[in-house]
């Protein structure tokens, strides 16, 4: 069972992809507390600028809508383990749910190791998913579309996963990414093999992918947030061993460098 004395509440942590808001023309987001699935719903048109932008490891499931009238699309997007091109449209307008980090919807025809850094067509997962694009389509403006992939979701439960990765979930999230399986094992009382057997089973991550993502996110939250942090400071707020291990972690993770995320972050205040 979880450990009662972690009170870290995992509907507290809002995980972003950085680069889909730099990119668009127009982005708009809007945060779901109350629920126990998603994280948020989120729109954007992709810039003309560009074919493609970049997605960031994430730890979290996408249901994605391409609104482009002449052809629209549903994919469920999976987080990748490493920077990767998203390859949006230009000029086409989206709309986003994320659901909250290792969280699966039971959606029956999904292998969960199969959408890792993966955008599967949600018409070959779900009966029903034409009728959802369509509405989404048909919607006027954002809370619109909005409500209606709200009651789409409203659907689906979260697929049943174990306590052992509740708990990891909890713990990593808790650390901000910053923790190891031997301190996993140590605090869950699981071995290392069953730790990591069950968490991918569960997640299709591992632990390690899965803290990877979060001690990404917890960066960037951070640069974000307050681009006057030192970068000397924040990888040893994160357990990096020093700034250079940071800095290309950060850069295979993010594209960039750190020093040149907190530069873009400063543009954009």
């Amino acid at each position: 069972m979880p450990d009662a004395n972690l009170e870290f509440k995992i509907a507290s942590l809002h995980s972003v992809q950085p680069w889909f808001v730099l990119g668009a023309k127009r982005f708009n987001s809007l945060l779901t507390p109350e629920s126990a699935l998603t994280s948020h719903f989120y729109s954007f048109d992709a810039s003309d600028g560009t074919d493609s932008t970049i997605a960031i490891p994430d730890g979290c499931i996408d249901l994605l809508f391409d609104c482009n009238p002449d052809n629209p699309k549903a994919y469920i997007c999976g987080s990748p383990l490493e920077a990767i091109k998203a390859d949006f449209k230009q000029g086409h307008s989206y709309l986003g749910v994320r659901f909250r980090p290792g969280v699966i919807p039971d959606l029956l025809k999904l292998d969960v190791e199969e959408v890792i850094s993966n955008r599967l067509d949600l018409s070959e997962l779900v009966y029903g998913a034409d009728r959802i694009l369509e509405q989404v389509c048909e919607a006027d403006d954002f809370l619109g579309k909005a409500r209606a992939v709200n009651d789409f979701v409203g659907q689906f439960d979260s697929r049943a996963c174990s306590h052992l990765t509740m708990e990891v979930i909890a713990r990593v999230t808790k650390a901000r990414g910053n923790i190891q399986i031997k301190d996993l094992v140590h605090d869950t009382g699981y071995s290392a093999r069953t730790l990591q057997r069950t968490f991918r089973n569960d997640t299709g991550l591992t632990p390690k992918a899965f803290s990877r993502a979060i001690r990404c996110q917890s960066a960037v939250y951070r640069i974000s947030h307050n681009s006057q942090t030192p970068l000397s400071d924040l990888a040893f707020d994160l357990g990096f061993s020093d700034q250079a291990h940071f800095q290309r972690e950060f850069k295979k993770l993010v594209s960039v460098t750190p020093m040149d995320y907190q530069s873009l972050t400063k543009l954009e205040r």
